[in-house]
């Protein structure tokens, strides 16, 4: 795609200003034009969103009016005037004492810079605007490879006072590749420290430890069990009634009795596998095709992947509604199809509304909210009716190795900490030991100004953390069992699914002690979008969990003879 890219001398390059925004607020920008900025003489170019995800993330490019020509340098020209009424010397003000910034697009390459500044003089607050751009652009034969931006020259903001802006282009010469033009965008001291290499070791010898401590002790204390099982089966009758019975096989006439809410619990393990196949999916397509150099690819990807994996959804989601003995399969088809989509626009429209009252250039534009609409209706809906109906007829016939008895089991008192709620709230500890120090950098890929690119180190705490969440649920349903509590599935989901109330929790940390992020509108889109990806999270760690236990209580089961 590189000869999209190549100039010949004298050929005109677009400048395009995007949005202009407080430092500290990274999803809290406006249109660039949003404040009193002039714009230059050329006749104006007009700009469509290429993609769905540059709408939902607020890319607003104009065109600059700047006269920039390839290889052909400019020395400091005017472009335009402004007359500094006081509406705009208001505006302006705001903007340099919040620290605003701006940013442009040339050649699709980024290039940031500030408002203004503000100085203290005898403690009295004066503040400037920078009048003059000067732009260092390095090319490799006819293709731009690099952009610099300094800005100069400093006006004070006073009424009524005349502003000129002036504009310098140098062209230079540079070896840089153009396939390597996005690394200088790029933080290796930051994402490649020590830290991040530690706590990968940390998290994988964390993985090694809690295989082998649950492979010995499931091992030894399940041999021991059926030992002790093989013995009873040699007494008669009396002697078994007589005898001190106990432990997880005393529950296989109800392990398999179908979970409580099987509709919802259906839903959610089906929207938890395909969220798990689409975040597995993105990932790898972001190690191949590094998609963090193009604008929104990332989300477009991720849009387009979701979309396509709907009939895993109803696949696994109804399939395991059948097997439960559900009936009112539609209902179910339509809960695991809309559920999370339904959650995502929820939340994402009620920010929208913040986002209007604020005129941010993230508010969402109504034709935005109609595609979005029309992919859930008539793409991820049919998509999940197909996957439904073939998860119900060639998954959906029960094949517990185990009779399910008529009339529920008494379930007997236990000890406090067997509880399925303490069992919960403890499932997701572990889990969240081994992702927190990479949840660090993902918030501050994203909340911050850094450009995330290793995603061969969130491949392997991906990895690590399915490995981890299956061993702790495992564990947890093992004791639940074992304290003839039968009502697993929801507590192995819900154990796994803690994890993402830690991950949540840590982002108050985050957000509180870690950015300096302010007003409604910020904490509004932060709070409110961690809670979304927290949810993710939870599905998704959830549907690992119960997966992982389901194999293991059918696998014990299975291998132990049951009158």
């Amino acid at each position: 795609m590189s000869f999209l890219f190549q100039y010949e001398d004298g050929e005109e390059v677009v400048l395009w200003m995007n949005t202009v925004g407080p430092y500290h607020n990274r999803q809290e920008t406006y249109a660039y034009f949003s404040l009193p900025f002039c714009v230059g003489t050329k006749e104006s170019i007009g700009h469509y969103h290429e993609t769905l995800s540059e709408a939902l993330q607020g890319v607003e490019l104009e065109f600059s009016g700047l006269d920039i020509e390839f290889k052909a340098d400019i020395s400091s020209a005017p472009y335009c005037e402004i007359q500094l009424t006081e509406e705009k010397q208001k505006a302006f003000t705001y903007a340099v004492k919040n620290h605003y910034w701006y940013q442009m697009y040339l050649d699709d390459l980024p290039v940031w810079g500030i408002v203004g500044e503000m100085e203290d003089d005898e403690g009295t607050p004066t503040y400037y605007i920078w009048t003059h751009k000067k732009f260092d652009i390095g090319y490799n034969g006819k293709q731009i490879v690099d952009v610099n931006l300094t800005s100069e020259n400093k006006v004070r903001l006073k009424l009524d006072a005349k502003i000129p802006f002036t504009y310098e282009v140098n062209w230079k010469k540079s070896s840089i590749k153009f396939e390597d033009r996005f690394d200088k965008y790029l933080d290796p001291n930051f994402f490649q420290h020590r830290i991040h290499w530690f706590s990968i070791f940390n998290s994988f010898m964390m993985v090694i430890f809690l295989v082998g401590l649950v492979s010995m002790i499931l091992m030894r204390t399940l041999r021991k069990d059926y030992a002790r099982y093989s013995k009873d089966e040699e007494l008669d009758d009396m002697e078994r009634d007589l005898g001190d019975e106990y432990g997880w096989k005393q529950v296989h006439g109800d392990v398999f009795r179908p979970a409580s809410h099987a509709m919802l619990f259906s839903a959610l393990v089906g929207a938890g596998y395909q969220v798990t196949v689409v975040v597995l999916s993105v990932i790898i397509f972001a190690i191949l095709g590094e998609l963090y150099t193009e604008r929104g690819s990332l989300l477009s990807t991720a849009i387009f992947v979701y979309a396509a994996t709907s009939p895993v959804n109803g696949y696994f989601g109804g399939s395991l509604y059948a097997r439960m003995g559900g009936k009112i399969w539609i209902r179910q088809m339509l809960l695991s199809a809309f559920m999370l989509p339904a959650l995502v626009c929820g939340t994402a429209f009620f920010i929208n509304f913040i986002a209007i009252y604020y005129h941010a250039s993230r508010a969402i534009p109504f034709g935005t909210m109609v595609a979005v609409t029309c992919i859930c209706i008539f793409v991820i809906l049919p998509l999940t009716l197909v996957g439904t109906v073939l998860g119900r007829n060639l998954a959906g016939q029960p094949d517990f190795p185990c009779r399910i008895n008529a009339v529920p089991r008494p379930i007997p008192e236990k000890k406090w900490f067997m509880e399925p709620a303490v069992i919960v709230v403890l499932g997701g500890v572990l889990p969240f030991g081994s992702i927190f120090i990479e949840m660090y950098f993902i918030f501050t890929s994203f909340w911050a100004y850094k450009i995330y690119y290793v995603y061969g180190f969130m491949l392997l705490v991906f990895i690590i953390l399915m490995i981890v969440t299956v061993c702790v649920t495992i564990v947890c349903t093992y004791f639940l069992l074992n304290a003839e509590d039968y009502r697993w599935q929801w507590t192995s989901f819900l154990a796994a699914a803690s994890t993402s109330g830690y991950v949540y929790m840590y982002s108050f940390y985050y957000f509180f002690f870690k950015t300096k992020m302010y007003g409604l509108f910020q904490t509004a889109f932060y709070f409110g979008y961690m809670a979304l990806f927290s949810l993710a999270l939870g599905i998704m760690c959830g549907t690992v969990g119960y997966v992982g236990t389901s194999v293991f209580v059918r696998k014990i089961y299975s291998t132990v003879k049951i009158d």
